[in-house]
């Protein structure tokens, strides 16, 4: 876990959401949605990765 995953989880838990693995994400999909963040300041791939991780959290452990 780097810490934009641990930030991100604390965003949530501060704000009463559950925590996100982030276990079922491709690492190289993962690196490319942090590297366009970065390079082009756009939020589109890292989002969905997000959308798709919170969508497994509740399907999964709740």
């Amino acid at each position: 876990m780097d810490i934009s995953s641990i930030t991100s989880n604390a965003i949530l838990i501060a704000n009463g959401y559950c925590p996100l693995s982030f276990r079922s994400v491709d690492s190289i999909d993962y690196k490319k949605a942090m590297l366009i963040f970065y390079e082009q300041n756009s939020l589109y791939a890292f989002k969905q990765i997000f959308i798709d991780q919170f969508e497994f959290a509740v399907k999964e452990y709740f």
